[in-house]
């Protein structure tokens, strides 16, 4: 059994291997060959590991693969945690690699163009991409199966570090650098938080296995530690809010997001791996993981509700006034990650989970489809240049069309049965916040209704706004783009009917995720079949609010185009605050950064100027010239002089031994 899940993990790893160091030898062909055969045999066997679990024919396993170190105590090794949870996440963050594998080589054929001319950085960039994408799945996969805290802490620095490389993947472009810098920069504020959390876990449980520390979590549930002070603060609180903290850098929650729109600035590919089923979702998953100890504290609980409340209202927001069809998308993202943890705040774990599934195929779906529009467009991604495309693209606005109605959640669709179990969830949830939360779900609801229409009228209906170069070589992209966006559209309309009975009312996650008693809000949900669910949601009012949206964006952007630009002066003051996404960046440049180069620029002026070259480098050589002129002039050259010297010194060494 441990060979399976070896294989899984490592069949990523040998193809990044493979295609990075030796991908001038085995060309382009080889290296894309290789990766996909990779990842594609990893979605395979994790596919038939899932199937195992659906059957009950695979027995959860926890076991060592190599122990690192015993220190104090404290055993550090690598191991696997194969569990149903670990299990759905496998497939997803497999299969969805996979797909963007298939959709790179269409996407990256033509890469040498991005690259100025005699550039050595663009030399075997498509084998390196390649290796990059490869190596990213097996860091997420090592996260996401490890059965400990240090092998977490690696899979999530892994993570991190690929996403640098990929980010700025085209590294002559300046955004594409400052764009990586911001990410990795922003995450190390996350990663900060989650590294001390885990070492409160060592240092109160005195193990880093997640089997051992659960179970020692009741024992130390009333603990309190003094941190600054006299003040007592609560163990578990401080641990749960520190660790979710590193969930705020990897998994985009405010005021910790700046850094995911602008990874944009990587090709699509990535933009679609990074923000459906993996780098994004890495923080969700790690507070399910951890729910044992979040459920002994309510604090925590209520801090994550109401972060993922604003996260999921305010970043949809600025998603309406955005034109690049790519960070329309990502503002997409940044809502849904605030619905899955207004999920976990309100204790219902699985429903969280669930919309992380389902968003990871209905997402990816969209990031791929606007890459297809972005290629037909000769890579031009502002949406007021685009227009009338549907006559020309008719897979990718079918696919589109399908990610748009999943996403807004649409009754049969996947987003429609994983985002009102979140409501409906916090609808009955008494965590405090969780008023707040409702508010902020209920109205994103709307929001996400009308920006993901407002990018699709903009794009496929209306007038064509292309100039006539572009207009007459659209064309639907070749099919080894196309192909990934219909394997994608099929789960993001039937996955969630499918699954929603297993999972969120069932016992999927039984003995997996634990919920205490009293926050066991999908119990008091009155309707637990797919049947029941699709009629009480059919004319509810999510359904009722995203029809509305729909409809406004109809009548804006498609009846009356006008009419945007009267809103837009007329709302001045508003639009204005959300184009500058609340001057998040503005705020975090000039005190953040600004401060940093402030503080470099004292260090410099008084440390470096003052008191090294000044005090130390130039003052010691100042010193030894001035001793250098006293001593000089004892140096007469007179016998007398010396002999006089000489008798003064022994008359002081014979005065220093008698006293």
């Amino acid at each position: 059994m441990e060979k399976i899940y070896l294989a899984i993990a490592f069949t990523p790893l040998i193809g990044a291997i493979i295609a990075g160091f030796w991908g001038a030898k085995i060309g382009r062909a080889g290296a894309h060959w290789v990766t996909s055969v990779g990842v594609g045999i990893s979605a395979f066997l994790s596919i038939i590991v899932l199937l195992g679990f659906i059957t009950g024919s695979r027995e959860v396993f926890n076991g060592s693969v190599y122990t690192w170190m015993i220190s104090d105590g404290i055993t550090f090794e690598v191991g696997f945690l194969v569990d149903p949870l670990t299990a759905m996440m496998m497939a997803v963050v497999t299969f969805v690699s996979f797909c963007v594998h298939i959709y790179t080589i269409g996407y990256m054929a033509h890469d040498e163009e991005n690259w100025p001319d005699g550039s050595k950085a663009g030399i075997n960039s498509y084998q390196r991409f390649f290796s990059y994408i490869s190596l990213f799945t097996f860091s997420m996969l090592l996260l996401v199966m490890s059965n400990n805290f240090m092998q977490l802490f690696f899979g999530w620095e892994a993570v991190g570090l690929v996403s640098y490389l990929l980010i700025g993947f085209w590294s002559t472009r300046e955004t594409a650098v400052f764009a990586n810098m911001k990410a990795f920069l922003v995450n190390r504020v996350g990663d900060f938080g989650f590294m001390l959390g885990i070492a409160a876990v060592a240092m109160y449980f005195n193990t880093v296995d997640y089997a051992e520390a659960f179970a020692k979590a009741p024992e130390l549930a009333n603990i309190q530690i003094q941190i600054c002070g006299d003040t007592s603060w609560s163990l578990m609180t401080v641990i749960c809010i520190l660790l979710f903290v590193g969930a705020m850098g990897k998994s985009a929650q405010m005021p910790l997001h700046v850094w995911l729109p602008d990874s944009m600035e990587g090709p699509t590919p990535i933009s679609a791996l990074i923000h459906a089923a993996t780098m994004v979702t890495a923080g969700i998953f790690m507070v399910a993981r951890m729910s044992p100890l979040y459920e002994l504290s309510e604090t925590a609980l209520s801090f994550i509700l109401i972060i993922g409340a604003t996260t999921a209202f305010f970043t949809g927001l600025i998603g309406l006034v955005q034109n690049d069809i790519k960070r329309v998308v990502a503002y997409s993202t940044l809502s849904q990650l605030g619905y899955m943890a207004v999920a976990l705040g309100a204790s219902a774990y699985a429903a969280g989970m669930f919309h992380l599934m389902t968003h990871a195929f209905f997402k990816a779906l969209l990031f791929l489809a606007a890459g297809s529009v972005i290629i037909a467009m000769h890579h031009e991604q502002d949406m007021r240049k685009m227009g009338g495309l549907k006559k020309y693209m008719p897979i990718t606005y079918w696919t589109s069309l399908i990610g748009s109605l999943a996403l807004i959640g649409l009754p049969g669709f996947s987003g429609f049965f994983s985002k009102d179990s979140i409501i409906e969830a916090v609808h009955h949830s008494h965590i405090p916040g969780a008023g707040y939360a409702y508010l902020m779900v209920i109205l994103g609801v709307f929001i996400t209704a009308l920006y993901s229409f407002r990018m699709f009228f903009m794009v496929f209906h209306g007038e064509e706004r292309m100039d006539e170069h572009t207009k007459h070589h659209l064309h639907e992209s070749p099919k080894v783009v196309t192909t990934p966006l219909i394997m994608l559209a099929i789960p993001s309309v039937l996955i969630g009917s499918l699954t929603i009975s297993g999972i969120v009312f069932g016992d999927w996650f039984k003995d997996v995720i634990y919920v205490a008693p009293a926050h066991d809000v999908l119990k008091e949900i009155g309707f637990h079949g797919t049947i029941g669910f699709f009629f009480h949601g059919l004319f509810g009012l999510p359904t009722l609010l995203a029809a509305a949206g729909v409809g406004v964006a109809y009548m804006i952007y498609i009846k009356n185009p006008e009419l945007a630009d009267k809103i837009k002066r007329v709302a001045s003051p508003l639009h204005t605050l959300l184009e500058k996404k609340y001057f998040f960046d503005e705020l975090y440049q000039t005190i953040f950064a600004g401060g940093s180069r402030l503080l470099g620029k004292v260090f410099w002026k008084v440390g470096d100027q003052i008191l090294i070259d000044g005090l130390i480098v130039n003052g010691s050589a100042k010193s030894v010239g001035f001793i250098a002129g006293v001593v000089r002039q004892i140096q007469t050259g007179y016998l007398y002089h010396y002999a006089f010297a000489m008798i003064l010194g022994l008359l002081l060494l014979l005065a220093l031994f008698v006293n």
